[in-house]
């Protein structure tokens, strides 16, 4: 998958594309993952949420145009700020509460909240991104893939402890091994709820949960049950009584610590479990003016030289080579086609969304008639990146791995 920077020929209206490949969509068995992201940024209208412009494809990719928040993202800012005060993480989980309300009241549980999710926009307010775990609360409780292969065993199965570190040494390892994981296919299971690692039938609580590791992770500086391999962190979090500890170190007041331990906990008395609320009402939050916070300024005020600068994200090497060939390559390759019905009705245009921002250049497209031949969408936009300036690391980046095709018209039939 790759995120750029696309610049619309027609307006000059600049966009981020995010390109994903149909066969590895299909060998990675992620065609749903792809359909609810693209679900979900055309259902939810919250200026909490990334926006999405239009989304289409061709014989080999998918495509979503969406707005490009050149802020960089959580993730970036944490690695660079190691800790934040608690007046500034204040505004930043309590954008977060908002983000995770927005996607709840759409009825859509997200599962995959983590600082490298949430963009940060020119003036530092946040926006929640990737959507491709998210899954749709028609019924109450999901069931998901069993994690817990080797995650319920004892700490006497576990190898030996290490050291006990210090607080800021912990945060040295963390911030190593942090960019390793961002790159990774893997991720890090850091932020997962221990309802889901498990298998047990979960629902919505689950974005909580991981709201508390992020708060966890802004005050001290790596969340709260990091550990050197992915798989003893797992464990951690099953486990997570007797491994939520505070650091002296940190300083953290009783305030954020219940909060913390609040949101850090069984479902049955996790905040949040009755809605937003519950965690809007937390003495730790008193005095935010919630209906204010995307008025209000940012903690941070990220450094953005132009509409096109992409240096508050992390960077990462292009494989456009290894892509070529895997989009030619194994038995999901007979599957593509233009009528490929993996990714019938794909296509989408936010004609409200285009109208209110006068985008002519993507709007021409809905006048035109369907009896006459469409030009590509893709066709009408730039490729802002080059050598010099390579795709960005980061929450756009995470979003999936799939791709699609681009298709002309604003609905599609088999």
């Amino acid at each position: 998958m790759q995120v750029r920077v696309c610049r619309e020929k027609t307006t000059g209206h600049v966009y981020a594309m995010k390109k994903l490949k149909k066969s590895e969509m299909l060998r990675r068995g992620q065609v749903e993952h792809v359909r609810a992201e693209r679900n979900v940024l055309a259902e939810v209208d919250s200026n909490c949420i990334v926006r999405l412009y239009c989304s289409f494809q061709d014989d080999y990719f998918l495509y979503l145009i969406m707005e490009y928040l050149p802020g960089g993202d959580m993730m970036t800012l944490l690695m660079r700020k190691d800790t934040l005060a608690e007046d500034e993480a204040r505004f930043y989980v309590g954008e977060t509460v908002l983000a995770i309300e927005s996607i709840h009241k759409h009825h859509y549980v997200h599962r995959d909240i983590k600082p490298d999710n949430l963009l940060l926009d020119r003036y530092g307010h946040m926006k929640l991104s990737d959507f491709g775990l998210c899954k749709p609360l028609d019924y109450s409780i999901l069931h998901e893939k069993d994690f817990s292969v080797g995650v319920n065993g004892s700490q006497s199965e576990e190898r030996p402890p290490l050291p006990k570190r210090t607080q800021q040494e912990q945060l040295q390892h963390w911030q190593r091994n942090r960019r390793m994981l961002a790159y990774s296919t893997v991720g890090t299971p850091d932020y997962i709820a221990p309802e889901v690692l498990l298998k047990k039938g979960y629902g919505m609580e689950c974005d909580w949960w991981s709201l508390g590791a992020i708060m966890f992770e802004m005050l001290v500086g790596y969340p709260p049950f990091y550990s050197d391999e992915p798989m003893s962190t797992c464990r951690k979090i099953v486990n997570w009584r007797n491994h939520l500890k505070f650091p002296e170190e940190a300083k953290l007041s009783p305030e954020a610590k219940d909060l913390i331990s609040k949101l850090l906990c069984n479902v049955d008395q996790r905040l949040g479990t009755k809605g937003a609320d519950e965690i809007k009402a937390h003495p730790w939050f008193e005095g935010l003016q919630w209906d204010k916070l995307y008025q209000m300024e940012a903690a941070f005020i990220p450094e953005v030289n132009d509409e096109l600068d992409t240096q508050n994200f992390e960077k990462f090497e292009e494989s456009d080579n290894q892509g070529q060939t895997s989009s030619k390559a194994g038995p999901w390759r007979k599957m593509l086609s233009s009528k490929d019905v993996n990714f019938v009705g794909y296509t989408y245009k936010n004609f409200e969304i285009v109208n209110d921002h006068q985008l002519p250049g993507i709007t021409e497209l809905k006048k035109k008639s369907t009896n006459v031949k469409r030009p590509s969408v893709k066709s009408l936009f730039d490729d802002e990146s080059d050598s010099s300036n390579p795709p960005v690391q980061g929450s756009f980046l995470n979003l999936l791995p799939p791709q699609l095709e681009v298709s002309q018209n604003q609905s599609e039939s088999p």
